[in-house]
């Protein structure tokens, strides 16, 4: 069959040529860094630039799919040092992103490379529009978005950016080379089991399950539930090197449920497996997350304080089906409730949720699931909101703008047992990235916040902790059992949409 042949060595050819072409650029990379570091050898200074680069949009773009347009999205990175990931914009061929990064000590020699993709949500990988790569010099860029070198259309669309830049002026920029500066990105996510419940369920609660779908589905039947206990935030925060230096929280080796997820046996790789596979569901990057920023400096440079409400409330609305949300129904306040987060070491973001979240149920490790079983955090622990003088003492006729706030923030994590030595090191961290302490209010009229650090030791903090949920049980009507992480009967858990060999009795969500 002479034609199979042809068109099997045309394959082969393309793929030779392609990763011929992959080479070359990868070589060239390669000889500009040895270069750098040449030109460093001999004593010749590479100037180091603090760059803020506006990502306006693209138009252009091509129908990657046979039905519908896209749902594009874009990662941008500075020599393979530093990334930014845009949010997904629905629908559109002519996106438009207006989203600003911050970067301070750039080499000014360095590239910038974007990637431009369309979100295919329910497959395993989005499909790949077309990249570019460009210098640093100042201005306004119009600039065209390649596709694959052999593909049919070179061209994807075209792509604006801005890029503004000034010498970098920190005293140790050398040593922190490409530090984050803002503005502070934040995706609040969803577990993709909101709302979900067992067929049996369904049809227990219905009495005779004609509506319920085969092998489970959607129901309203508890939407009373707070959409925050299936939410997850994740920050992007600024300067986390600066602080942290290369101080790390390794796995608590002592820790009993530490031990079941990093321990070396065949038990201990199919519990990180599942707890690793709940974590990319739950952080998925999907077009329904919540997004934005909280940018604290005015457009005259002066960093400014932010609210706590904007930080916990954020990406607040109405949730996914099913759940209920308080933002939607007007009750949007600061809620009296105990966190889990981490502080990542593998890119520096700040991760929380409620500690009585529902996505938590069978999991070994709040922590764990968060960091996605890393070896090592920066930090971990949780915190929780309270007015100045304690819950003990506010009420409800009292507005969240009236009182001044505080975020007390505890190293309680048996995952990893932080340093409680670091502490200071934590609150100095937040300090910074929401300007507490710069002034009594900000530009809108809001009051920022005070951050206070108790080790988890402390009595003061389990007074404090306890007085939270006191006041969330008795004046806001939170259940008990929201307190802790738990599932309405036939509910499905997160960890069995993670693990296959559970996916018996409902549908994965879409």
């Amino acid at each position: 069959m002479p034609g199979k042949r042809n068109l099997l060595s045309m394959s082969n050819m393309l793929e030779s040529l392609n990763e011929a072409v992959h080479k070359t650029k990868e070589a060239a990379n390669k000889e500009k860094g040895a270069l750098a570091r040449k030109l460093g050898e001999m004593g010749i200074e590479v100037p180091l630039i603090d760059v803020e680069i506006q990502f306006i949009g693209a138009s252009g773009l091509p129908k990657m799919d046979v039905v519908g347009s896209a749902d594009p999205y874009f990662v941008a990175k500075l020599d393979n040092r530093i990334s930014f990931v845009s949010h997904v914009v629905r629908n559109s061929l002519a996106p438009v992103w207006n989203e600003i990064w911050r970067i301070r000590n750039v080499p000014s020699t360095a590239d910038l490379s974007v990637e431009v993709h369309d979100k295919d949500e329910g497959y395993a990988t989005d499909d790949f529009i077309g990249k570019f790569n460009i210098g640093l010099s100042a201005g306004a860029k119009e600039v065209q978005i390649q596709g694959p070198v052999l593909a049919l259309r070179k061209s994807r669309g075209t792509f604006w950016l801005k890029i503004n830049s000034k010498p970098s002026t920190m005293r140790q920029k050398e040593q922190f080379q490409y530090l984050f500066d803002g503005p502070v990105r934040f995706t609040r996510h969803f577990s993709p089991t909101v709302g979900l419940f067992t067929s049996s369920a369904i049809t227990a609660n219905t009495g005779t399950g004609n509506n319920a779908e085969p092998g489970g589905g959607r129901s309203s039947l508890h939407g009373r539930r707070d959409v925050r206990l299936y939410s997850t935030w994740k920050f992007v925060i600024k300067a986390v090197p600066l602080f942290f230096r290369d101080v790390h929280q390794d796995w608590n080796t002592k820790y009993p449920a530490a031990q079941k997820i990093f321990g070396a046996g065949p038990t201990s790789l199919a519990v990180r497996s599942g707890i690793q596979a709940g974590h990319k569901m739950l952080y998925a990057r999907l077009a329904g997350n919540g997004y934005g920023t909280i940018d604290n400096r005015t457009e005259g440079g002066v960093e400014e304080p932010v609210s706590l409400k904007a930080i916990l409330n954020a990406g607040s609305g109405s949730g996914p089906d099913g759940v209920s949300s308080a933002a939607a129904e007007g009750a949007e306040r600061i809620k009296p409730a105990v966190y889990t987060y981490i502080i990542s070491s593998a890119d520096d973001t700040l991760r929380f949720s409620e500690t009585g979240a529902a996505f938590f149920v069978d999991f070994a490790s709040k922590h764990a699931l968060h960091s996605n079983c890393a070896q090592h955090v920066r930090y971990s622990g949780e915190f929780h909101p309270r007015p100045v003088g304690g819950w003990a003492n506010f009420n409800d006729s009292i507005a969240d703008e009236d009182v001044d706030w505080e975020l007390v923030v505890d190293n309680n994590s048996g995952t990893y047992a932080p340093d409680k030595m670091m502490l200071p090191t934590v609150q100095e961290c937040l300090e910074y990235n929401f300007g507490c302490g710069l002034a009594e209010r900000n530009s809108k009229g809001e009051r920022g916040f005070r951050v206070v650090v108790y080790d988890r030791e402390d009595e003061r903090l389990t007074e404090s902790r306890e007085a939270c949920r006191e006041y969330a049980v008795k004046t806001r009507g939170v259940s008990q059992n929201d307190l802790e992480p738990h599932v309405d009967d036939g509910e499905v858990t997160l960890n069995q949409t993670a693990s296959p060999t559970l996916q018996q009795d409902f549908n994965p969500p879409n």
